[in-house]
């Protein structure tokens, strides 16, 4: 890897590029990314090669945010992956729960 080259170019899948974001950005304590492009063939975003996936992330980060503001969060986390490779994404991200720590 050339010194310039972004970290991120390790990872040689999207998913692990999509994983690599939002592990870096929110530090969840779960986060499960479906790859959901199978179920969307002959779709528009599909035949141009990009993909679907849905996320589920539980993340102290969302803590006190509304909802549309965690899909915002994850939007910017994921940014121009949404341009290249990502095609429609689905989100479920949330804070954990109080008692348990987790989803």
């Amino acid at each position: 890897m050339s010194p310039e080259a972004p970290v991120e170019s390790a990872f040689s899948t999207r998913e692990q590029r999509l994983r690599h974001r939002l592990e870096a950005r929110f530090t969840p304590l779960e986060l499960v990314i479906e790859d959901e492009s199978r179920f969307h063939a002959g779709h528009a975003g599909a035949a141009g090669g990009q993909s679907h996936y849905r996320v589920r992330i539980v993340a102290e980060a969302f803590r006190g945010v509304a909802p549309v503001a965690r899909h915002r969060l994850v939007y910017e986390a994921v940014g121009d992956m949404l341009q290249t490779d990502i095609h429609a994404l689905a989100i479920d991200a949330s804070p954990p729960h109080l008692e348990t720590g987790k989803s």
